[in-house]
């Protein structure tokens, strides 16, 4: 073996393995929040240009549930929902401190809608976390089913029935599914003010990014890391979105879908059974990404991130850097994935 070889072989073997975290983020409003292992926090730039540190409340306690497979995904699916629209809502408020007012402008008192929905604030995080919810199965569960179901009608329900046209029909409510949530993204990222949103969003991965690669966390050392993660919500909801095919195309061959209700209902109960096995996929491929079929997998979910990911400037990585910083575990092993 030559020098050239050892010395090649010697960098290779004494390279650290990249370290695959549990910690994962949300992008807030000027802000983002950090999940780790045993804190999460968020950090928000305020109008006055300072840095927002504030620590959320997370219960210790896991239950018996949440470590079950393929029930874990929907429990903890449910618990980041509302636990981002806590933390969206907090920063939107945040972000507006310090601010400097307009001349002229006067401070508006609540209305008496305002001070409730303060009063009751836990309540108000739930209905907003259950309303989204539903307005996502209504988009891109049912309304994809709809358009197909009418369509039966009209090519009439003798052809329907059959097995091979069952195939296609879930097939074809499966394309349109994604075709919905891909116009979905699109109008999105034109609404004003979303871009900021990617930006941080983009600004949390690269983070990650290079806490997994072991380099100390500064700007410089994480602006040269990737915007795109193979596990992040885009991702998952790529999955959710693929796997439902698979599982209501099954589903309807062996119950059959040509009734409205049944139908209707079918899609509703396996949601929870979709969402649970999108999330081992999700876990497994996260865990094998070196295998080459993984990352083939990755690829759609990576791709998909373009349309809600942005390059961030370095304002906006000093505050990913603070809420990293928040909930990276004493421990190194507590957050291995």
């Amino acid at each position: 073996m030559s020098e050239t070889d050892n010395k090649t072989k010697i960098t290779t073997e004494n390279k650290p393995a990249l370290k695959k975290t549990t910690i994962g983020g949300q992008a807030l409003i000027e802000g983002i929040m950090m999940v780790g292992p045993k804190r999460t926090a968020m950090a928000v730039r305020k109008g006055d240009g300072t840095i927002h540190i504030e620590e959320i409340t997370q219960s210790e306690r896991v239950s018996f549930y949440e470590k079950v497979p393929f029930i874990r995904g929907c429990i903890r699916f449910y618990k980041m929902l509302v636990k981002g629209t806590d933390a969206l809502m907090k920063s939107a408020d945040i972000s507006e401190q310090g601010a400097p007012v307009e001349e002229g402008e006067e401070q508006k008192a609540p209305s008496a809608l305002e001070q409730y929905l303060t009063k009751h604030y836990n309540v108000m995080v739930t209905l907003s976390a259950i309303l989204g919810i539903l307005l996502s199965v209504g988009l891109f569960i049912l309304l994809p089913w709809l358009i197909v179901f009418l369509a039966t009608k009209i090519m009439g329900s003798a052809l329907a029935d059959t097995t091979w046209m069952s195939i296609v029909l879930n097939l074809a409510e499966g394309v349109l599914r994604m075709i919905i949530f891909f116009m979905y993204l699109r109008f999105a990222s034109k609404i004003e003010g979303i871009d900021r949103v990617w930006k941080y969003h983009g600004a949390e991965h690269k983070t990650i990014a290079c806490y997994e690669a072991g380099e100390p966390l500064t700007v410089e050392n994480i602006l040269k890391h990737s915007r795109f993660h193979p596990r992040c919500g885009t991702s998952f909801m790529f999955l959710v979105l693929a796997i439902s095919i698979l599982i209501y195309t099954v589903a309807g061959i062996l119950i059959g879908d040509g009734r409205f209700v049944v139908s209707a209902l079918i899609r509703i109960l396996l949601i929870p059974v979709i969402c649970g096995v999108s999330f081992e996929i999700l876990r497994f491929v996260g865990r094998h990404d070196e295998s080459a079929v993984c990352r083939g997998l990755s690829k759609p979910g990576l791709w998909l991130q373009k349309f809600t990911t942005s390059e961030p400037d370095g304002p906006i990585i000093e505050v990913a850097i603070a809420a990293m910083q928040a909930v990276i575990p004493e421990n190194a092993d507590d957050d291995v994935w």
